[in-house]
């Protein structure tokens, strides 16, 4: 788990024409499709949250039932075709319901800090050089501490569980999604259709709905679909140190903690949880790659 920076400024094309912002994404997706990685990747993340969200139909057993007599059953074993854990709980139900709380807490985060880090990189970025350095003078402040230990540190204080993990991660994602933002805003708003559209007396809130917010939402999206991938590592993280979702809840994290014991009995069995999340966020790593690709015009050209 690495400390939170922010990315590079993805700008596309003027969209001051009435009709480009249009073609623009409709680029974009027709790049997205050449793409085989990027729709492969789409594909599994798919599945993923389809699981998630079927995990009543597709599980095999009840998440939370257990029993001694099956306890660490290896895979392949009749009935429990993953295996079980040391409870004896079935893995591969614990596995497609723990992928609920961990794209919960992988995806809500980011959801809230794009909403707030946005709004004020935004208002930084438009407004005049006190408040820019009001905001950006605060975002520092939480770059002297790390992600990790930022998150446990708000974890210990308020506490365990679900609600207080997506608070904590949030508060940690909102200062890199603000400098994004800010930095984006900054350089769009000096661009010529900006300056156009000032001096033939379009209202402030016009130039920011129409010209401002469309050139750097590309960015914070691409942008935040990198840190949802840090972000279920991070939960996972908190989960494992019990600071984060609570027993007897399944969630990979959780499911690594308590099977930990059981990795020289049954290595590969206690190995799944975190193939889970390491597959997850390297999809969604990869996911951000490929719409970084498709959004810079540059690379096209």
């Amino acid at each position: 788990m690495t400390e939170i920076t922010a990315a590079q400024p993805l700008l596309r094309p003027d969209a001051g024409a009435n009709n480009e912002p249009h073609g623009y994404w409709r680029g974009v997706g027709a790049r997205l499709l050449r793409d085989h990685v990027t729709l492969a990747v789409g594909v599994l993340l798919l599945a993923i949250i389809l699981l998630a969200i079927c995990a009543p139909l597709v599980a095999t057993h009840d998440p939370l039932q257990g029993s001694v007599l099956r306890r660490l059953k290896p895979i392949g074993t009749p009935g429990f075709w993953l295996g079980t854990d040391e409870t004896g709980r079935d893995i591969w139900s614990r596995l497609v319901y723990g992928a609920r709380l961990s794209l919960v807490c992988g995806i809500t985060p980011v959801f809230f800090a794009t909403m707030i880090g946005g709004s004020l990189g935004l208002i930084a970025g438009i407004s005049g050089r006190f408040i820019n350095m009001l905001v950006m003078r605060v975002v520092d402040v939480f770059y002297a501490f790390p992600s990790v230990l930022l998150a446990i540190a708000i974890c210990g204080v308020i506490g365990a569980g679900i609600g207080n993990t997506i608070l904590s991660l949030s508060v940690v994602f909102i200062p890199p999604i603000v400098r994004v933002t800010e930095s984006l805003t900054t350089q769009v708003k000096s661009r010529d259709f900006v300056e156009a559209a000032r001096a033939s007396a379009a209202p402030l809130h016009a130039i920011i709905r129409h010209q401002i917010v469309p050139n750097v939402l590309g960015g914070i999206l691409v942008y935040a679909t990198s840190l949802v991938s840090i972000s279920i590592i991070l939960s996972a993280g908190l989960s494992f140190l019990g600071l984060g979702v609570t027993p007897p809840n399944p969630e990979w994290g959780l499911m690594l903690n308590a099977l930990r014991q059981a990795i020289f009995v049954n290595p590969i069995v206690a190995a799944l949880p975190g193939v889970a999340i390491v597959i997850t966020s390297l999809c969604f790593n990869l996911l951000s790659d490929g719409l970084r690709s498709a959004m810079d015009i540059k690379l096209q050209t």
